[in-house]
């Protein structure tokens, strides 16, 4: 779980931040207009927020299938899906993003429901590990998000929003938030980054 959220914590949040420069790069182009891409940005903001909770189900999931407790996994999912579409309905005022952002909050839900579920079965989850884990990476991620933008911007500014101009804004913009990211990481004792440098060492030596 620890990992799993080294990895996409940041990137959950790099996307929010540049939702927008990212949709537009990607999507605006022939049929869809400038109009589109800020309604197109806003959704993917509001889904960042489940990915990490997102790939931790996924994982959970694994455990409980492992176990042989196939049921578990099933019937949260089955309640996920009741609670998606209540929120779904509840949040429909909030426009286009109110249903992404339902998603989100329902991966969060259905993670919490698995973890509960998991620590009765296995007696024992190092919580207090996985929180001050979560909590650096979160900072780390938080840096590397201000980093992006803080590049990003005067730069969109500078060089305009053509396709090469959109490139030379986001490609350093994303590199910037990387280092600011690792680099946070190390100064923070992330043990997940340590885990990533002795497995690239391990693959130099093999």
């Amino acid at each position: 779980m620890r990992q799993i959220a080294f990895l996409l914590v940041p990137a959950s949040i790099v996307t929010a931040v540049l939702a927008e420069p990212l949709t537009r790069l990607i999507y605006q182009r022939g049929a869809f207009t400038p109009d589109q891409t800020p309604v197109v940005a806003s959704c993917l903001a509001a889904l960042t927020l489940g990915l990490t909770f997102n790939g931790t189900m996924l994982m959970l999931n694994r455990a409980f299938f492992s176990l042989q407790d196939n049921w578990v996994p099933t019937t949260i999912a089955l309640g996920n899906l009741f609670v998606n579409g209540i929120l779904d309905v509840a949040f429909s005022p909030f426009g286009m993003w109110g249903i992404p952002l339902a998603t989100s909050l329902v991966n969060i839900a259905g993670t919490a429901a698995l973890l509960v579920v998991l620590r009765r079965r296995l007696g024992r989850i190092e919580f207090g590990e996985i929180a001050s884990s979560f909590a650096r990476v979160l900072v780390s991620a938080l840096v590397a998000g201000g980093v992006a933008y803080a590049v990003w911007q005067p730069l969109d500014s500078a060089v305009g929003r053509s396709l090469g101009g959109q490139l030379v804004s986001l490609v350093p913009a994303l590199l910037a938030a990387m280092v600011a990211y690792l680099a946070v990481a190390r100064a923070l004792r992330v043990r997940e980054l340590q885990a990533l440098l002795s497995l690239r060492s391990r693959m130099r030596r093999g």
